[in-house]
């Protein structure tokens, strides 16, 4: 089974910057780990539909971002410590929400849907005041 965890949320003011991490730990049952992986950052508001942040292959060489956060989020990963990142610079209040942390362990048709994640973690705030 695949665990993720996610930390880094928090109260921060317009401008400011956040760095969420997300450890991953556990395998899938035909023994796949991390380093195959896709991953991904989606967040999701009080009821509003789960939107997608940004998602990293499982080498790192291809990311894709929303619009919305392009220019200012950056994600990336380290196999070696079974860890994505999310770099999010220049907040802003919208960006107010759940964070959320997800991972493929098979084919990812198209990165920013979240139905091709099958793992997902707990969720972490970050809030932005104006």
């Amino acid at each position: 089974q695949v665990q993720l965890v996610e930390s880094g949320g928090g109260l921060v003011q317009t401008g400011d910057s956040l760095r969420l991490s997300c450890a991953a730990s556990g395998r899938t049952v035909s023994g796949r780990t991390f380093s195959s992986y896709y991953m991904a950052w989606f967040r999701q508001a009080s009821g509003k539909e789960r939107e997608f942040v940004a998602a990293i292959s499982w080498s790192g060489k291809s990311t894709y971002y929303a619009d919305s956060v392009k220019g200012r989020f950056a994600i990336s990963r380290d196999n070696a410590k079974n860890t994505v990142y999310l770099q999010m610079n220049s907040l802003k209040p919208e960006d107010t929400t759940v964070y959320y942390c997800a991972a493929s362990t098979t084919e990812v048709l198209l990165p920013s849907r979240k139905y091709d994640y099958d793992y997902w973690g707990q969720g972490t705030q970050v809030t932005v005041s104006s």
